[in-house]
């Protein structure tokens, strides 16, 4: 074997016309899926303490955001909404005039495909229990939970959705879903499940944002737990044989492991959500002057998509977007 003693891997970084010329992962604006809040009934935006410069947008300023996302070159939005009434069967999740059909509505009418709209499909925040599915004899009815599931799904897709993202962690909620948007005429709507969930302690701050914690138990018996990264492996399989168009892994930056072993895989896009709690940290960090948060974002989110993801989650979008036009 020849040796080259006198390779010197610094000329690569020489200067920064060099490093740009060798940088292998480049982060840009099209990787990025910006999350959108909107409450029923609101008048004006209101801030939130644990998520900052997030806010719960009123109905009438739902278009305006979606532009202004748009317009930093931002490709995709996901909507989740936060109802005026809960019940028990979460009616209010699959109503022709609910919160999410209504801004998905009216976005598509005042900016038509100017962005790509994806929306969440849980029960968590319609459901009086809090919980992801419907509850029977205080468990968690798999069967009943996609039925209604599906009902969501396509009422979103009466109202203009492009993607649809389930997040319950229901078994067979892809293979319902699809079926149903079939069945009504949807087949062109697309399905990102969020595949390999895990149960998570970094979704605290998105609880408070959405209203959406249970109200009683937890969700260990549908969510991954995160030790088990063979079973999120079979998630991920599952869903791809019940006919998903892309897989999230989620949260992203304790979960890099699992979005590589995707990517290696299996030949399918791939996403990532970066979580409000990955979020939280970041933010309070900066703000105690600990960090330059740009500079840290930069480096998380590039990190995610050196691991393998296509797109990313990420309430960062905003924030970061003007530095990498």
């Amino acid at each position: 074997m020849t040796s080259f003693p006198n390779k010197r891997l610094r000329r690569l970084r020489r200067n920064e016309k060099i490093r740009d010329f060798f940088q292998e992962v480049r982060l840009s604006t099209k990787d990025f899926i910006c999350p959108m809040f909107v409450q029923e009934n609101l008048k004006s935006n209101v801030n939130s303490d644990s998520m900052p410069d997030i806010q719960r947008l009123a109905p009438s300023n739902v278009v305006n955001e979606a532009n202004s996302i748009a317009d930093l070159k931002i490709p995709a939005i996901m909507l989740f909404g936060i109802p005026a009434k809960k019940d028990g069967d979460g009616t209010s999740a699959f109503a022709e005039d609910g919160v999410v059909q209504k801004a998905i509505s009216d976005i598509r009418k005042n900016l038509g495909e100017k962005i790509v709209i994806m929306t969440d499909v849980c029960l968590c925040q319609y459901t009086s229990a809090g919980h992801c599915g419907l509850v029977k004899d205080d468990e968690v009815d798999n069967d009943s939970s996609i039925q209604t599931l599906a009902k969501i799904a396509v009422s979103q897709a009466k109202a203009g959705v492009d993607f649809v993202s389930p997040s319950a962690m229901m078994d067979g909620q892809v293979r319902a879903i699809r079926e149903a948007l079939d069945d009504a005429g949807f087949t062109d709507v697309g399905i990102m499940s969020h595949s390999a969930k895990h149960r998570s302690s970094l979704y605290s701050p998105f609880r408070d944002m959405a209203d959406c914690a249970p109200k009683f138990g937890d969700r260990k018996s549908y969510q991954l737990p995160y030790t088990n990264p063979r079973e999120a492996m079979r998630e991920v399989e599952a869903d791809i044989n019940e006919g998903v168009d892309i897989v999230m892994i989620k949260p992203a930056l304790a979960y890099l492991d699992i979005i590589a072993e995707t990517k290696r895989k299996f030949h399918v896009p791939v996403s990532a959500y970066s979580v409000s709690g990955e979020y939280a940290l970041v933010k309070a960090a900066s703000k105690q002057g600990w960090i330059n948060e740009l500079d840290v974002v930069t480096e998380i989110l590039t990190g995610i998509k050196r691991a393998g993801a296509d797109m990313i989650v990420t309430y960062f979008s905003k924030m970061i977007a003007p530095s990498l036009k």
